[in-house]
């Protein structure tokens, strides 16, 4: 995500999300909508303890669990991707439509995303050779950032 999203910008994912929850025979609670409107207010990847405290920090009531459930209903719906795994723990974004990857420094752990056309060639490239339904695309790459590669005088 490059730009902060406008207060408003979440009510599509809400309506998509309370539907999806719906024919799934769930409960919308109230949790669940703070957490869909939290992680679609966010600039940046994020994972659950980071959402549980900056949740925490608004005075909001809930629990880890909560978070941890619902997130793979927001995966499982396609509003959230997993974007990499580190520490013990998954990041996530929410879901795009546009291709992009990310480059992830291995010193400071800084994150870009960069868009390029030809990562969805590839994904149907790999589609049509293989005959797989692809439901999700992660590309990464990994190395050290030009600031890392200064102070290292590689």
């Amino acid at each position: 995500m490059t730009q902060k999203h406008q207060k408003e910008d979440y009510l599509p994912q809400l309506e998509l999300f309370r539907e999806y929850i719906r024919r799934k025979g769930l409960r919308f609670t109230p949790e669940r909508e703070t957490i869909v409107k939290e992680i679609f207010s966010l600039d940046s990847h994020f994972d659950v303890d980071e959402l549980y405290l900056r949740l925490r920090n608004k005075g909001k009531k809930l629990s880890k669990a909560s978070i941890y459930r619902t997130i793979p209903l927001l995966i499982d719906c396609g509003l959230v991707q997993e974007v990499y795994h580190e520490d013990g723990h998954m990041h996530y974004e929410p879901a795009t439509q546009y291709p992009h990857g990310h480059v992830r420094c291995l010193e400071c752990r800084k994150i870009e995303e960069f868009e390029d056309e030809r990562i969805q060639q590839i994904e149907q490239e790999v589609k049509e050779k293989l005959g797989y339904r692809i439901t999700g695309l992660r590309f990464e790459l990994l190395g050290y950032c030009p600031d890392c590669l200064k102070k290292a005088h590689v």
